[in-house]
């Protein structure tokens, strides 16, 4: 019986069941006794006149043969309720092999009864018994390969216990070749278990690390379009406030329509840009410029809107890049820009764009009040964004700095109270495919 101690939570009943640990024996087994005392008898009966049979020795052989028969009966009935090798068992087949032996003393040829011992010892002998069981089957076989039982001389029975020891020494080196290909063979059904169990792991961990990246995705997605929001919709629309500030302040028709023209234009860009993030959220900038030409434009609306002055320098050979670089230092110039204008006060602004072959920078300098990077922005209670007084700062800060790590790139800014600002973005050069 299988010990349950220990027994691994996920256990079946059927890996406590010793009737599923040692499953009924396949028909060949079952019948096999029978068969071959069937066997037995007819060649019995064809060497009869050879053998120099009796009527004694058949009186002797069908008491034998009918005792052979019940006890298979029996035990076909016993093992249906005790499987496995247990005493039961193994009196079942000492039994069967006295009846075994006694058979093939009346005739040799009987000795195939005795040969089913060969393949079902370890169904019905416990482990410790099987060379015994062995043993006895030799002890049958042997006496009918001499000729018969007893031997007549000593050489005889020197030969006798001869094939005896060969006899044995064959089945126990079959047996011992069986078990460790049985030993091979639990190995692998235990090692295709331990498989089927990592992959259904595998399975499982497969669909959270998903989940996982599903979320992290739809956190990163919210970021970014929290970004572009920031970037595009929000600046226009603090530039047309700025704009209506100046025509509500102002009581001058010339500077009323100009300002009211360039809040016009700027509400139409922040409706087009709505309308473009809903498609596709590259800047509308991109959409016919290349970066080179859409900073250019940039500054030169940006510097007209302000009336800062501001130059675009371009250093280096041009390459297309791919849209997510150039609409991530297009978004970052904007962001730096727009500070620069509600924050630094600058009289003056340069924008840089330098391709170094492997790196494209972006550097945008101002000669305004400038700030400290290290102290936390302050709030502005009117806006709720940060209100330092550098191109760098607040809000667009974070956001600028965001962008250029998404694209395994770094955001620098340098300044000082009084010296102006500078904002440094590198990100790596990743050529347009066409």
């Amino acid at each position: 019986m299988a010990n349950t101690e220990g027994m691994a939570p996920d256990a079946s009943p059927q890996d406590t069941d010793p009737r599923a640990a040692h499953p009924a024996p396949p028909l060949l087994l079952r019948f096999s006794p029978p068969a071959l005392l069937a066997v037995a008898l007819v060649l019995a009966g064809a060497t009869s006149a050879f053998i120099g049979m009796s009527g004694a020795d058949w009186w002797a052989l069908g008491g034998l043969a009918v005792a052979a028969f019940v006890l298979h009966l029996w035990w076909d009935r016993t093992a249906r309720a005790r499987p496995g090798p247990h005493a039961a068992g193994a009196t079942y087949y000492a039994l069967r092999s006295a009846l075994g032996f006694g058979l093939a003393w009346i005739n040799p040829f009987c000795a195939f009864y005795a040969a089913v011992g060969c393949f079902d010892v370890e169904r019905l002998v416990p482990r410790r018994w099987i060379p015994l069981g062995l043993l006895a089957t030799a002890v049958t076989i042997a006496g009918a390969q001499i000729g018969g039982m007893p031997p007549g001389s000593t050489t005889r029975w020197v030969f006798y216990g001869l094939l005896v020891a060969v006899n044995t020494g064959v089945f126990l080196t079959v047996r011992h070749d069986a078990e460790k290909e049985e030993h091979r063979t639990r190995e692998r059904v235990e090692t295709i278990r331990e498989l089927e169990r990592a992959l259904t792991e595998n399975a499982a961990l497969h669909d959270q690390l998903l989940l996982q990246a599903r979320e992290a995705g739809i956190a990163e997605e919210r970021r970014r379009l929290a970004a572009e929001i920031h970037d595009t919709v929000a600046q226009d629309l603090t530039g047309v406030i700025s704009q209506l500030q100046v025509v509500t302040d102002s009581r001058e028709p010339d500077t009323v329509r100009v300002h009211a023209e360039r809040a016009l234009q700027l509400a139409r860009h922040s409706l087009g840009e709505a309308r473009r993030a809903v498609v596709n959220l590259a800047p509308v900038a991109l959409a016919e410029d290349d970066l080179p030409e859409a900073l250019r434009k940039t500054v030169a609306r940006w510097s007209e809107r302000t009336g800062v002055q501001a130059e675009f320098t371009l250093t280096g050979t041009a390459e297309p890049q791919h849209d997510e670089v150039q609409a991530t230092l297009l978004r970052i110039a904007a962001e730096a820009l727009s500070n620069a204008a509600r924050h630094a006060k600058a009289t003056r602004v340069g924008v840089t764009l330098t391709y170094l072959g492997q790196e494209v920078v972006l550097d945008v300098r101002d000669d305004g009040h400038g700030f400290d990077p290290s102290a936390p922005p302050e709030r502005d209670t009117r806006t709720g964004t940060g209100s330092g007084t550098g191109s760098g700062s607040g809000f667009g800060l974070a956001g600028m700095r965001a962008r250029a790590e998404r694209l395994a790139g770094e955001l620098t800014v340098e300044s000082e109270p009084g010296l102006g600002t500078v904002v440094s973005a590198c990100v790596p050069s990743v050529p347009h495919e066409r």
